[in-house]
């Protein structure tokens, strides 16, 4: 399918808007309402954002149809832009301090 013409941002921004988009997202939170990355720290977080594992980068076919999992937003925010970036996410140990 590849990217739309107009560049991949103008295209989801309208398939994030779609009624198809609202209910896909619905279902991933629904099914999983967890933010996935506080889970992975021992944490308890409400998941508001159903993210696209790869990103899709107007890529219609990974946006209707890739992987999602949940997350709150500063995680999807922060550490999921780092990741996307090929940069690590900074980890903090119980007390605090950054690991690593």
């Amino acid at each position: 399918m590849g990217r739309p013409a107009g560049g991949y941002r103008s295209a989801a921004s309208k398939w994030y808007g779609s009624k198809r988009w609202k209910v896909r997202r619905r279902a991933q939170l629904t099914a999983h309402p967890l933010c996935k990355m506080c889970q992975a720290e021992g944490r308890t977080t409400a998941a508001t954002i159903a993210d696209h594992v790869i990103p899709h980068r107007g890529d219609e076919g990974l946006f209707w149809n890739g992987k999602l999992q949940s997350l709150c937003k500063p995680h999807h925010d922060s550490d999921k832009a780092l990741i996307e970036a090929g940069k690590a996410p900074i980890t903090y140990g119980e007390d605090g301090w950054p690991i690593g």
